[in-house]
């Protein structure tokens, strides 16, 4: 699939400047913190492929960055990150037209809850309560956990972000910007101390023992932990269960990957408590603010970090 050469790709086009310098696919790019990235990264002068699993949605959130922010390198791409057939059509499509990928930005990610959200917003919970897990168990009567909904959160936030990994790293390797950059959004509730299993929590910490069939056979011990009812029993995170084991993996994921990847920049990015969807708008941070940090590592420079999780925009240490 990944046969042709930049030239040929150029010559597709009529002229070398029809590859662009700098090339970046964001997931989930039509709202929230993704919508955001893509409009920054255009703003810098990146070719910006938006990517969304809703069409009219996508088309719409790209062509309103086009119009309202005069930003003409804004690409719209349909992707569902839940579907092999989706990743491989948008990887054949960046081949086909631009023979190689600088960036990826791996934004999607859904909760994995069934939320009352009447009884959410009653409950009136402040961003500090939310955000260092004391909120769990006030949540208990207003989540409620669904085998569809957590196994859907992991085909999204981990095999998603996995399989447009894989789909399109061949042209990632072609990047001509001195090596790609891979951003993996990641969250609070990835960190290790929220863990309640112990042996877990030290396994995961623990980089060398781990490769992606490690990962999913912990998945599918989730699950099925879940599907007996023994998530607290077995150790499991009380808030949010499925979107925090989800990020743990991912964390895990990306240090896999810079150690498999080192000529690559391959980072993970908490973008901060931020007021969207996911969060059923009680976070406190802006798009904009919480768009920082993602921004930063795709522009990381040929020596910048790899295989490290940030807050923000500041690199900390929650393995």
């Amino acid at each position: 699939m990944f046969n042709h050469r930049l030239d040929d790709a150029a010559r597709h086009h009529g002229s070398a400047e029809a590859i662009p310098e700098r090339l970046a696919v964001v997931t989930g790019g039509n709202k929230g913190v993704g919508l955001e990235v893509c409009r920054q990264l255009a703003l810098k002068g990146v070719t910006v492929i938006l990517t969304a699993r809703d069409e009219k949605r996508g088309k719409d959130a790209a062509e309103t960055l086009r119009r309202e922010c005069q930003l003409p390198n804004i690409i719209f791409h349909q992707l569902d990150v839940r579907d092999d057939d989706s990743a491989t059509t948008l990887a054949r499509y960046v081949e086909r037209r631009y023979g190689k990928l600088d960036i990826l930005v791996n934004n999607a990610a859904i909760s994995g809850i069934v939320a009352d959200e009447e009884g959410l917003k009653a409950l009136n919970i402040d961003a500090e309560t939310w955000t260092s897990g004391r909120a769990a168990n006030l949540l208990k009567e207003v989540f409620q956990n669904t085998n569809d909904e957590a196994f859907n959160c992991l085909n999204t936030n981990y095999y998603g972000c996995k399989r447009v990994t894989e789909a399109l790293l061949p042209l990632l390797k072609l990047s001509t910007s001195g090596g790609a950059r891979i951003v993996n959004a990641s969250s609070l509730a990835s960190e290790l101390k929220r863990m309640p299993n112990e042996k877990l929590r030290n396994d995961l910490s623990n980089i060398d023992i781990w490769d992606e069939d490690r990962i999913e056979a912990v998945l599918d011990t989730f699950l099925e932990d879940l599907r007996s009812g023994r998530l607290e029993e077995a150790g499991w995170p009380v808030m949010l269960p499925a979107y925090s084991v989800s990020k743990m993996v991912i964390n895990l994921y990306t240090r896999i990957m810079a150690r498999r990847y080192p000529e690559m920049r391959i980072n993970c990015v908490r973008p901060g408590f931020v007021k969207t969807d996911i969060n059923w708008n009680l976070g406190v941070l802006t798009p904009e603010q919480g768009a920082r940090g993602p921004v930063m590592l795709a522009l990381l420079p040929d020596d910048g970090p790899t295989g490290c999780y940030f807050d923000q925009t500041e690199m900390v240490n929650v393995w």
